[in-house]
């Protein structure tokens, strides 16, 4: 005699199956992503907490050991006041009038660009107290520019670090886009020169530092006969600060500029051909066809691109290192070279500190340009 199941427990039963193997199916994709997890929590997130607590702190010997006093604010309070302001931040001069009218018209282009978001009255709350801090941090960056090259002024590390960023990626990118428009044309010889000039991003910075380090010397570097023949057997390129800047800078663009080049190659084959010889038809001129066409399609990729190097230009401390120790003085320092020897010298909060400051400037120069270039790309598509 057989005994009916009601549909209503089957249906139960069904239920608690399913919902059984989609537990099941979780946890699965659980025990393969948190491995991961682990990882990124242990290699990124602990050590970021854990620097956060050290630039709070001052190393402080003890016997049989050592303890972090905790000490606030001081070790900022130092580099942006303190006794440390004119390693950092730079000795201040007095603006003369040309700097003062600088000064304004910054100060009105920045009011202008807010004001403008209000009255368009597509900004959010968060995005026009973004732009008030991103446009009183460019306003300090200016003051802090003209300040310190006025006479009796001197650079920090902050500016000098900002030199070799936005100088150096400026040339950079010019120099990439260039060099991968011409071998991107079908001239002979292309696919040689596409390997020549891949072969500086193939060197080690240490490598390319002791390299340029020889080059500049013109007593006894390997173009001492090409000094000698111009009369500059005995100039000293590292003695003065800005010849030492644009030899670091120098050195920095020649190892980078590759590296625009490839990404910008590739995107430049891979666009489509239709709108390019549909303007050659309607007899648009290269210049036309660059200017209106190819700089339009690239911009994604160009975007990214330089976001990506921004990212990679504030860490320099290889090239200045190697080739002038930061000097003359401080006048090559970057920010993570200053925070190398700081740390060297068993300062290790203030070491922390220069860390964090800088991760403060990187992501709010990263993200405001992030949201400039969304922007720009939402409206030319």
């Amino acid at each position: 005699m057989s005994t009916a199941i009601p549909s209503r427990s089957v249906n139960s039963i069904a239920i608690a199956g399913a919902r059984k193997g989609t537990r099941r199916d979780s946890l699965t994709r659980a025990s393969f992503v948190l491995p991961a997890v682990l990882i990124i929590l242990l290699l990124s997130i602990f050590p970021l907490l854990i620097s956060l607590f050290v630039s709070v702190t001052r190393l402080q010997f003890v016997p049989g050991g050592f303890e972090l006093l905790f000490v606030g604010f001081n070790n900022y309070y130092k580099l942006l006041f303190g006794i440390d302001q004119g390693r950092f931040l730079g000795k201040f001069g007095t603006p003369d009038a040309l700097g003062w009218l600088v000064l304004g018209v910054i100060a009105l282009g920045l009011v202008y660009w807010v004001g403008r978001a209000v009255r368009r009255g597509r900004v959010t709350v968060v995005g026009l107290v973004g732009r008030i801090v991103l446009a009183v941090f460019l306003m300090s960056i200016a003051l802090l520019t003209v300040s310190t090259m006025s006479a009796g002024g001197r650079p920090g590390t902050l500016w000098v670090t900002l030199f070799y960023v936005y100088v150096g990626i400026s040339i950079q990118y010019l120099l990439g886009l260039g060099l991968a428009y011409l071998c991107a044309q079908h001239i002979p010889g292309r696919r040689f020169f596409r390997v020549i000039f891949l072969l500086p991003m193939m060197i080690t910075p240490v490598g390319v530092a002791y390299m340029f380090r020889m080059v500049v010397d013109t007593n006894k570097g390997p173009f001492y006969p090409v000094w000698a023949a111009l009369g500059m057997e005995n100039v000293s390129w590292v003695s003065n600060p800005w010849s030492a800047r644009a030899a670091i800078l120098v050195s920095d663009i020649w190892q980078w500029t590759p590296f625009m080049f490839i990404v910008l190659l590739a995107a430049l084959e891979s666009l489509p051909v239709e709108p390019l010889e549909a303007a050659v038809v309607d007899g648009a001129t290269r210049w036309q066809i660059f200017r209106h066409i190819t700089l339009p399609a690239l911009l994604p990729v160009s975007t990214t691109l330089i976001l990506i190097r921004m990212v990679e230009a504030f860490k320099i401390i290889d090239l200045p290192n190697i080739m002038t120790a930061g000097g003359p003085g401080t006048a090559t320092e970057s920010m993570t070279l200053e925070g190398f020897y700081i740390w060297r010298a068993l300062d290790i909060g203030g070491s922390a500190a220069i860390a964090y400051l800088l991760l403060f400037i990187v992501t709010l120069l990263a993200t405001a340009y992030a949201n400039l270039v969304r922007n720009q790309v939402a409206v030319q598509y």
